[in-house]
């Protein structure tokens, strides 16, 4: 059986942070990595800011001293050969673009012991369009958290067809360790089990905005009011972060998601509207 306890996690974004924090919060040894030392000083504010949310939330379950604790813990490199020397786990968390993945899996492979487990935090590509890129498609996999995951948290865990059984099994008690409740699929499926539900309905949304049918506020409130939802679309766009919704719709060939895809550029993208991080997306906060 693979035994996980030093992860290192690529990428320090809004998820990735999150990751990074949630695995320190329960105890595990934690590197996170970014691709310079600038990008590694604001991700220190980032885990900063969860430290607080932990403790405003009252966050339980983790190790003795808490968030603070977590946040002392955790160490940082822009080297990624150093940043994945020791590590048992990486959890990949890089912009959701093929190319850039597949790029990053190839120098990873090099870098990593032989024993290390590969896992992508990607929302929309299968683990098989990243396998062959891993130099390990038996230890590779998916591991997919939702945002805010000490609360929303689940961990989707989705293998391919190469992966060894024992490896699934190391990482769904891994996200179990971690506080996760691990939603294991039985094969791949694009969108895993959460955003196949949700990413219909975020798409129906755009083509209401897009379309000139209504605007975030009143699809946002039909939803609510209909469903007795607490969030509408557009307020978990906001959540999500609009960086995101805006690669997978540029990436996309049909014109209705080029269309979307040029409206988050113009009125938010290139505004630093990106939602709740910076403040500011479909609503202020």
């Amino acid at each position: 059986m693979h035994t996980i306890r030093n992860v290192t996690v690529l990428g320090t974004g809004v998820l990735g942070s999150q990751i990074a924090f949630q695995t320190a919060f329960h105890g595990y040894a934690v590197t996170a990595y970014d691709i310079s030392d600038e990008v590694l000083d604001a991700a220190r504010e980032r885990f900063a800011g969860l430290a607080d949310v932990y403790a405003h939330e009252q966050v339980t379950g983790g190790i003795e001293g808490g968030a603070p604790a977590a946040l002392a813990s955790l160490s940082y490199s822009a080297d990624l050969a150093a940043a994945v020397a020791d590590a048992d786990l990486v959890i990949e968390a890089v912009p959701e673009c093929l190319e850039l993945k597949r790029e990053v899996y190839t120098a990873l492979a090099d870098a990593a012991p032989e024993r290390t487990i590969f896992a992508t935090n990607s929302s929309t590509l299968l683990p098989s369009d990243l396998k062959d890129f891993t130099g390990r498609p038996d230890r590779f996999l998916a591991l997919h958290y939702a945002n805010h995951v000490w609360r929303q948290n689940t961990a989707e865990v989705m293998g391919t067809a190469d992966t060894d059984p024992e490896v699934v099994q190391a990482v769904v008690e891994f996200a179990t360790g971690t506080g996760m409740v691990p939603i294991e699929l039985k094969k791949e499926k694009a969108g895993y089990v959460l955003n196949s539900l949700l990413v219909p309905l975020l798409n129906a949304a755009s083509e209401l905005l897009i379309g000139g049918y209504a605007d975030p506020e009143t699809v946002d409130k039909t939803w609510r009011i209909g469903t007795g939802a607490p969030l509408g679309p557009f307020q978990i766009f906001d959540i999500i972060g609009l960086r995101t919704p805006y690669e997978i719709a540029a990436s996309a060939s049909d014109p209705g998601s080029q269309a979307f895809a040029a409206y988050l550029k113009e009125h938010y993208i290139d505004q630093g509207k990106l939602g709740i991080a910076t403040g500011e997306g479909f609503y202020r906060y």
